[in-house]
């Protein structure tokens, strides 16, 4: 079956192998200091793997690049419009989250995802690059930053550095939130954009 550059999987099949060539780092190398089975690598950057959030999140963290450099999020336009059932969703133990869009101003890069925590699970981070902003649409979520918890209903916030381990919990039913990943410019590898493959339009 064939990829088209424009899923999760095409995207970052081109990107991951750009953001690894620009480190110089091989595949043995990556594998090592992200604990990502090299088979597994290589299958992702053929676009045959099948990616999850902690493996998306690992590469961001080992790689030091906004997961938008991994995912080539949808660039702005005078009316961009993202239509939920269009979008595909990178999944992980416990959250579905959905990239919507990057936004570029000045020093600053912000990725907005649509998140969902699923249902009684926890979904762990060991951090990754940027600072991480979190809207509280319906739901309880239980926030946990290195040792100290809290719990946001609708309508809380919270903002942290997600470089620390992190971890989030949907503690009555699932959860529905706005995350913002925010970061500097400077922290982007500014990656040459793959030609884009078929897109809906807006």
């Amino acid at each position: 079956m064939s990829v088209s550059e424009g899923s999760v999987r095409g995207m970052l099949a081109v990107n991951l192998r750009q953001a690894r060539l620009e480190r110089g780092l091989s595949i043995s190398e990556l594998s090592r200091r992200s604990k990502i089975g090299k088979a597994t690598l290589s299958q992702l950057e053929s676009g045959a793997g099948n990616p999850t959030i902690e493996t998306v999140f690992s590469l961001s963290r080992v790689l030091e690049v906004p997961i938008s450099d991994l995912l080539d999020a949808r660039p702005a336009g005078e009316l961009t419009v993202v239509r939920a059932a269009e979008t595909e969703a990178l999944s992980g133990e416990g959250v579905d989250l959905r990239p919507l869009q990057r936004i570029e101003s000045g020093e600053a890069v912000i990725e907005v995802f649509d998140q969902r925590v699923r249902a009684g699970r926890r979904q762990d981070s060991l951090g990754h690059v940027g600072t991480e902003h979190t809207i509280v649409q319906a739901g309880r979520l239980g926030v946990r930053v290195e040792g100290r918890e809290v719990e946001l209903g609708p309508g809380d916030y919270v903002r942290f550095d997600a470089a620390r381990p992190h971890s989030y919990t949907a503690l009555d039913g699932d959860v529905r939130s706005v995350l913002l990943l925010q970061y500097r410019s400077d922290q982007r590898l500014h990656l040459p954009h793959p030609a884009p493959g078929p897109r809906s339009a807006p």
